[in-house]
């Protein structure tokens, strides 16, 4: 059993050596189980008042073995970093279904079973470790834009609410074993803000710092994530933080995400990850993309020194993560961009201050 600290340490070798993987979709996996309600309810919650039916987090209680095995399906198709089932993981996504109290439980649990599936394969292969990264989804709120289109300065959620409730999914997540954070399908910078302030908060009284992965998600092809912000002003907002990687996920295919995958990697003096869906979703709200397609796009990013990190979201497969790591063997990482020391402040917008 290795210790967080070698397996850190190991994660930095990696990354210098190599285009690493991340998995695929959870979700699209769990779809495939065809679960009732009385599988999501378990024997724990089968009295519970509220129905938690697509409640993918609690399966980690209810059905840790469907869960692991999903994880184990990705390490087979030749992943290097497991996201954990946590992606609403906080008392305000978990407030929907009534299960505020076992957020903690949730992450912890979450944490656990993926870093059983990464020792396993560990232990197979020590040549090539494997990650458990920590998934800190957006929340079902935003922060910056109201929920109300005859009420522009409503809100409903705080920054203080949101710093708390990543607070709470952190500590779970650290202490059931993840190696790094995920804040990741960020369509509001003020959430990630709040996630990040929670983290750092974390990290200064627990004495321990784990690496940072940031993934936001450009909403159309406006080139915008939904809260406004271009490319390169969502890095200058969030830079501070000193992610190990900065990156995009979800809500676009690799066709359509490329450009924007582009630019940050001209700007962000750090590692770049990308995982896009399985291309656009048809009429039926399906994802029809093939591996080989969705491999060939994210081979052409890495061949052409873009990313540093690449996987998939919603749509993608073990199949569609086989055939991705296949496509990035032997393949040279991205070198992280070098930027002139400069003031760089953003809005919806960049703006850096000329030296």
């Amino acid at each position: 059993m290795t210790t967080r600290a070698q397996r850190l340490a190991a994660l930095k070798e990696a990354l210098t050596a190599r285009v690493l993987v991340l998995d695929g979709a959870m979700g699209t996996m769990i779809q495939r189980h065809k679960l009732d309600e009385a599988a999501y309810r378990g024997t724990r919650f089968a009295d519970h008042v509220k129905d938690v039916k697509g409640n993918n987090d609690l399966l980690n209680l209810t059905q840790p073995d469907v869960v692991l095995g999903i994880h184990r399906e990705y390490l087979n198709a030749g992943a290097d970093i497991l996201e954990t089932n946590t992606f609403s993981g906080t008392t305000i996504a978990q407030a929907d279904y009534g299960l505020e109290s076992i957020v903690y439980d949730l992450n912890f649990e979450g944490a656990r079973l993926a870093r059983q599936a990464a020792d396993e394969f560990t232990a197979k292969t020590p040549h090539k470790p494997r990650f458990v990264a920590g998934a800190i989804g957006p929340t079902n709120r935003t922060a910056s834009i109201s929920p109300d289109v005859n009420d522009p300065g409503f809100r409903n959620v705080s920054f203080d609410e949101l710093r708390a409730a990543f607070r709470q999914q952190v500590e779970g997540l650290v202490a059931g074993g993840a190696d790094l954070i995920l804040v990741e399908t960020i369509i509001d910078t003020l959430n990630a803000k709040a996630a990040l302030f929670a983290i750092d908060e974390f990290f200064e009284e627990s004495g321990e710092r784990l690496p940072i992965m940031i993934s936001g998600t450009i909403t159309d092809q406006s080139g915008r994530i939904l809260s406004g912000q271009t490319t390169e002003a969502f890095w200058n907002s969030l830079r501070h933080a000193r992610p190990m990687s900065i990156g995009f996920n979800c809500a676009l295919g690799a066709a359509e995400l490329r450009p924007y995958v582009a630019e940050l990697s001209r700007v962000a003096d750090t590692y770049v990850s990308a995982y896009p869906n399985a291309g656009l979703p048809n009429a039926f709200g399906e994802y029809d993309e093939q591996p080989h397609t969705t491999a060939g796009h994210l081979h052409s990013w890495a061949k052409d020194g873009l990313v540093n990190i690449v996987g998939g979201c919603c749509g993608t497969t073990p199949d569609h993560i086989k055939a991705i790591a296949d496509s990035v063997v032997g393949v040279k990482p991205r070198a992280p961009a070098e930027q002139k020391k400069a003031m760089r402040l953003s809005g919806l917008e960049p703006f850096q201050l000329a030296s």
